[in-house]
Order: structure tokens, then sequence, then C-alpha cells
């Protein structure tokens, strides 16, 4: 199957304003294509919840681990993309791409079970300050639920391969890291550092380049590796990473009209996903 086609088919669904307030028809439209996608491969739960007077949807698929090497007990990995958007941007980057990875590692992951048990979450009401996933946080917590890992896809398809463009939120990160937009990072709590290190290595068997970057409490001295839904996860001591191009520190079209499929690269996006698939099976 052409991974990089079945991307940018579920691109074209996805990538529309659909935010929650103003836009309520598509929000529903995308809702409704997430659902559908993954009810192909299984019982999709739906976990709801309240902002104001209206009710929101954060849909879930859990996908049972390889019985052959996989045990009952083990926690899931948890991997999740939120499909809300901001108003008057199509949010091709922010988030559709996230989405898209996600459908695509259902697909996947459906038909070649891994060691662990994995559960796909597709969140709402991000933008609104992550509200769907401190949710849905809240109700793990409460039920007391262990989770492997859980991964954040966030923002995973926009690359520039001319030099000097790449931005940080603390200039002293320039030292360290490279200067080209050319590169998924990797975002963790420092607990997730054997993780980040194996993630690494699975972008490089796939030939996406990448880079890690594992921050002492919770990221509250980095604010801005704190946007995106794995942040209520590390407040909740749980381990979490954010797979990201970067975001506004390297996308141009952040949180804007222009944010559209044909400023994307699919290639660099198809490299993400694959370099996701070799590292979670």
């Amino acid at each position: 199957m052409d991974l990089k086609k079945q991307l940018e088919t579920h691109l074209i669904e996805i990538a529309r304003e659909r935010d929650p307030y103003l836009a309520t028809a598509a929000h529903f439209f995308v809702q409704q294509y997430i659902r559908a996608s993954f009810s192909q491969w299984g019982s999709v739960e739906i976990h709801t919840f309240e902002v104001g007077s209206k009710v929101y949807e954060n849909l879930i698929l859990n996908l049972p681990s390889d019985f052959k090497t996989g045990k009952d007990n083990l926690s899931p990995i948890l991997i999740a993309a939120h499909y809300d958007s901001v108003p008057g941007s199509s949010g091709a980057d922010d988030n559709a791409t996230g989405v898209a990875v996600l459908l695509e590692l259902a697909r996947i992951f459906a038909t070649q079970p891994t060691r662990y048990p994995l559960r796909l979450v597709a969140f709402d009401m991000e933008e609104a300050g992550l509200l769907g996933s401190k949710e849905y946080v809240a109700k793990l917590v409460q039920e007391k639920q262990k989770l492997r890992l859980m991964m954040s896809l966030e923002m995973i398809g926009y690359c520039d391969i001319n030099p000097g463009t790449q931005n940080y939120p603390a200039p002293i990160l320039k030292k360290f890291y490279p200067e080209t937009k050319n590169f998924i990072d990797l975002i963790g709590n420092l607990k997730t550092l054997p993780d980040l290190m194996r993630l690494r290595n699975s972008f490089r068997k796939s030939g996406t380049k990448s880079e890690l970057l594992p921050v002492p409490n919770n990221g509250k001295m980095v604010s801005a590796t704190r946007r995106s839904d794995h942040a209520p996860f590390w407040d909740a001591g749980y381990r979490a990473v954010m797979v990201t191009d970067t975001s506004f520190l390297r996308n141009p079209h952040y949180h804007k009209p222009s944010d559209k499929i044909e400023t994307l690269d699919l290639d660099f996006l198809t490299g993400v996903c694959r370099g996701l698939e070799f590292g979670i099976s």
C-alpha cells in the first residue's frame, strides 16, 4: 500500500476549517471521519467531557498486543493527536498531519500487533487549553490506569531544507541543535530518555533525521515544550513524549489561513510515520 498516498487522502479529508466554535459542521465531519476510520479496526470508545454547556468527544481505539509475545497485564502505549483547529485555519500541519499518521498507525498495527497493547486517541479541544487531554488524564488517574508510554503527535509535516531557518525557545539550544528545518523533534520528560534514544534509532532506520530533547521539571523551564497534549500526562507522572516538527518555531503558517496541504512535505511526513512504525513495533 502506498503510505504517502494514504496520508494525503486523510489530509484532504481533515485539513479544513474545523474549530469547534465557528466551524461546527466541519468539526463534526472530521470527528466522524476519525470515528469511521477507527471503526475499521475495532470498537471505538467515546470519552465525553463538558466545556461550558457543550459536550465534546475524545475518540479511542484499543488494539491488543501480539498474543505470541505479549501478556495480558502489559500497560498500553498511548498514541494521540488532537483533531481540532483554531478559527480561520484549515490546520493542515496543526494538526491534520498528526491525525493522518494516527489513522495510518491504527491501520498498520491492527494487522501487525506489537508487544504492547496500543491505545490510539484523537483528542478534542487542544487549542482551547489541552482540555480534552486534561479530562482524559483525570479519568486515568481516578481509575489508577498505568501506561507504558504516551506519545503526542503534534505538527509533524513541515520541513525546510534551507539552512539558518530553525528557531529555538532558548538561545542556548542553538549551540546543540541543527539550524535547518529538516528533522523531527522528540521531546520527553527525563524518565523517557531510554524511549527517546530508541525512537531516534528508529527514525534513523526510516531515513528521517531526528533530534531528542529530554526536559527536566516537566518542561516548566521551557514552556514551549509543554504546548501539546503530552503536558497533562507529564504533570500526572506518566512517561510522555511529544513528536513534533517544532511547530511555531519552524512553520511560518502556524495558526494562519495559509496552513494548507500544499505547504507540507509529504515525503517528510511519510518518513515520520515510518519512523514511528519502526519505533513502536
